[in-house]
């Protein structure tokens, strides 16, 4: 049987589809625990977990095709790695490895910068989308935030702009119930982040951000629409954020972990496993493989992480001037290199 039988064309998913989605969450959970881990043991720097919201991640990401953009914040750090970015890349950049090392060539891959500043990025998810569509390419944005970044002006001022130019771009919210120690009551005193797309007079969806099938088939929704001219969409996805904001965070001084431990019952990736082995598609040597295979990913990350050479200073600047470094900058670089190590 079909597990999406009865579904629309557009939204329909093939067992195959729903294994690939479940094998890209469990690579997503194995690189999370990993990263914490490798934080505790101070080789990499502060990181900010993705537990629970792997069905949010992966499931747009499918949805999208290759020419469309997407702009990840410091949650989404790892969905590059699905569009062929060496997966390592992103332990070293948490490593505090900088320039070529820790990063990527977006044009290449089509994936923005991880956008740690909150909601910066999103309106240049829109300007990227206006110039698209000026230039009659055949593209659309999407961009990841959380709720709390629906108190920043930049999420108004993109879904504003984004409207009136009609662009299209998906506006991804991922409301995982907290802004680090702010709960969504204290965000906003709307009922919901969703409702706020009629204040700009755009298309609204609300997803359970727990099932990867939904949010597949909201972003398809989503992708329609845009590219049929009508403009944005706001799309909302209601989950939980299970650990802390990033390993410096103690959520257990602000919340009542009882709560998470509810929520932590609904994880995305048990969910589709449980979608999976009652249509007879998900058997025990199937799911200990996709575990194995993602941990010897993660291992392979890590040993090209650990080995990777340093960058110099120079980083810094590596990719900031197409001329060349001002005399000034290059000046202080030299004078630098004739200092003894360690000074």
């Amino acid at each position: 049987m079909d597990p999406t039988e009865g579904a629309t064309a557009q939204t329909r998913l093939k067992t195959s589809d729903l294994i690939e989605l479940l094998r890209r969450m469990i690579l997503l959970r194995a690189f999370d625990e990993r990263a914490v881990a490798l934080q505790r043991q101070g080789r990499i720097g502060n990181y900010p977990s993705c537990w629970g919201e792997e069905a949010t991640q992966v499931a747009p990401l499918y949805a999208l095709r290759d020419q469309d953009w997407v702009f990840p914040t410091y949650r989404q750090q790892f969905i590059g790695m699905f569009r062929g970015i060496d997966p390592s890349t992103f332990l070293k950049y948490r490593r505090g490895y900088g320039g070529k090392i820790g990063f990527w060539n977006p044009r290449e891959y089509r994936v923005a910068p991880i956008c740690i500043s909150i909601a910066t990025h999103l309106p240049h998810a829109v300007g990227l989308a206006w110039a698209a569509r000026i230039a009659g390419d055949d593209v659309a944005s999407l961009a990841w935030f959380g709720d709390g970044a629906t108190s920043e002006g930049d999420f108004h001022e993109a879904l504003n702009f984004g409207s009136v130019q009609k662009t299209p771009t998906i506006f991804w919210c991922t409301n995982n119930q907290w802004a680090i120690s702010t709960p969504f009551a204290r965000q906003t005193f709307a009922e919901s982040i969703v409702i706020k797309a009629e204040a700009y007079g755009i298309r609204g969806i609300q997803v359970d951000g727990f099932d990867a099938i939904a949010c597949w088939e909201a972003t398809k929704e989503a992708l329609s629409h845009v590219l049929s001219g009508e403009g944005p969409v706001l799309v909302e996805a209601l989950t939980y954020r299970i650990g802390g904001h990033a390993t410096a965070d103690d959520p257990s001084l602000y919340r009542d972990q009882a709560e998470a431990e509810k929520w932590r019952a609904k994880e995305p990736i048990a969910r589709l496993v449980e979608r999976l082995r009652a249509d007879g598609a998900a058997s025990d040597e199937l799911l200990a493989g996709l575990w194995t295979a993602a941990r010897d990913v993660v291992d392979k990350a890590v040993e090209e992480m650990e080995s990777a050479e340093p960058p110099g200073v120079e980083a810094i600047f590596e990719t900031t001037y197409a001329s060349g470094l001002p005399w000034t900058l290059k000046e202080g670089l030299d004078e630098l290199h004739l200092l003894p190590p360690n000074s």
